[in-house]
């Protein structure tokens, strides 16, 4: 490989990074907004209406509230810690976007651009990695702001991140037995033509889905958080730009969790019939792209309208639907998969 292709193969990663980076960050920004309309569509209410038509300009809004409130730094508190832990938590987020396929190839000039900044043989591996990594944040911040409820907060976020972790991971080794390849774009090609793994693991995906709101810390796993006992959980000592980290990280595990969803379970880009249109590989690249986000917006909707819903868990129903309902269910699982692959071999 000459060295004039390397780097445009370096700037066309460069520039799908930075675009999957803008669209994350522009999602969980409008995502607060469709929170609020939703949540006021659910209680009758009308919602954001004063900042721009219908309030669309609310998430920027409550941008340039957040940048210019008064910053508080408890003195009790590890000061380093306490800076650090919403970027760390802010980062992780951020990072997991990386390996997500976004789409088909785009050909232009000649050359096939993939939507997918990389394409790890362990892109299943990758995102575990770095989910993991999220709850040092939470755990972080609540420790170094020396209050009481923020310190039980991150310790029911760590606890209720590591038990829900076991699941989720069991549930994922179900489809891997049956799609044998930890590579998410490997995954999402096998269900090109709406062979979609739904069809097959319908438990795991259940599972899965179940792991992701406790992973999210979203109601009826909300313990971290929990007002109503904690007064605003691990980050009650947070005001300015480091609480609006804390939020965007939630909204932004909430965006990836969907698209991540989407990809393993609902085909990705993939929907049925693409291959009998007759239409040229960038359509069909384009069209895919817009039903992946139409999957994930699906998906986005559903977390909040489970919000408005039902209520939160107390904490000993949450840490026992994980350790004596979910993790033999994903055992269970795991043995379904494993005897019908023997047999059907």
């Amino acid at each position: 490989m000459n060295l004039s292709l390397e780097w445009l193969l370096l700037i066309d990663k460069t520039v799908i990074a930075f675009v999957a980076f803008a669209i994350t960050l522009l999602i969980a920004t409008y995502s607060t907004y469709a929170e609020r309309k939703i949540a006021a569509f659910l209680q009758d209410r009308v919602g954001p209406d004063r900042a721009g038509p219908f309030g669309i300009l609310q998430p920027l809004a409550d941008a340039g509230k957040f940048f210019f409130k008064e910053e508080i730094i408890p003195n009790t508190s590890d000061k380093f810690l306490f800076i650090i832990g919403p970027g760390i938590a802010m980062l992780t987020a951020l990072m997991t976007s990386a390996v997500i396929p976004w789409g088909g190839s785009l050909e232009i000039g000649g050359r096939q651009i993939p939507l997918q900044v990389t394409d790890l043989n362990i892109g299943v591996l990758y995102v575990f990695a770095v989910v993991s990594l999220g709850v040092y944040g939470i755990m972080i911040g609540g420790w170094a702001s020396n209050n009481k409820f923020s310190l039980l907060g991150a310790i029911r976020a760590s606890s209720q991140m590591i038990s829900y972790e076991l699941s989720m991971g069991l549930a994922l080794i179900a489809l891997i037995m049956m799609t044998g390849t930890l590579s998410l774009g490997e995954i999402v090609e096998q269900q090109r033509g709406g062979n979609w793994n739904i069809f097959y693991q319908p438990l795991g995906f259940l599972l899965f889905l179940v792991c992701a709101f406790a992973e999210c810390n979203r109601t009826p796993f909300d313990l971290p958080e929990c007002e109503t006992e904690l007064v605003g959980g691990y980050h009650t000592e947070y005001s300015s730009m480091k609480l609006g980290f804390f939020m965007f990280a939630e909204y932004i595990n909430m965006f990836i969790s969907s698209a991540f969803m989407a990809t393993l379970y609902f085909g990705g880009y993939n929907f049925p019939f693409m291959d009998s249109l007759g239409l040229s590989q960038n359509w069909i690249t384009i069209i895919g792209v817009l039903v992946f986000f139409l999957k994930i917006f699906a998906f986005i909707f559903f977390f909040m309208w489970i919000r408005w819903t039902l209520p939160r868990f107390r904490y000993d129903q949450l840490m026992r639907l994980g350790w004596q309902y979910m993790i033999p269910l994903a055992l269970l699982n795991i043995f379904i998969t494993g005897t019908i692959i023997l047999v059907t071999k």
